[in-house]
């Protein structure tokens, strides 16, 4: 099974043609010809970009007969998920603290 790597994740979500993969592989796991059926770029494509999800640890595959079958990797979506929510929490608490501040007393001339 991959393992997730901090920022490799988001890098491999930069590309609209992997986000699209992780889309699909959302609704069920997938053999790459199911998931090039879908989209506009081929199969060796396909491949290169699992590829690259997988290095992330975003994908895991699992052979079923002679083909291999992509499936999100939990693991990779969660830590992609804690970073988020810690993203989230930092920018609402920053925002706490701006709203909470008195401003300074203006200065009477």
């Amino acid at each position: 099974m991959a393992t997730y790597r901090a920022s490799a994740g988001w890098d491999a979500l930069g590309d609209p043609t992997r986000r699209a993969i992780v889309t699909r592989l959302a609704e069920r796991p997938l053999a790459v010809g199911e998931l090039a059926d879908g989209l506009p770029v081929t199969r060796q494509a396909v491949s290169q970009h699992l590829r690259v999800l997988k290095d992330a640890g975003l994908v895991s595959d699992q052979a079923a007969g002679t083909k291999r079958v992509y499936r999100l990797n939990p693991a990779g979506l969660s830590a992609l998920r804690d970073q988020l929510d810690t993203f989230w929490s930092r920018a609402l608490a920053g925002y706490q603290d701006i709203a909470t501040t008195e401003p300074p007393a203006k200065e009477q001339q």
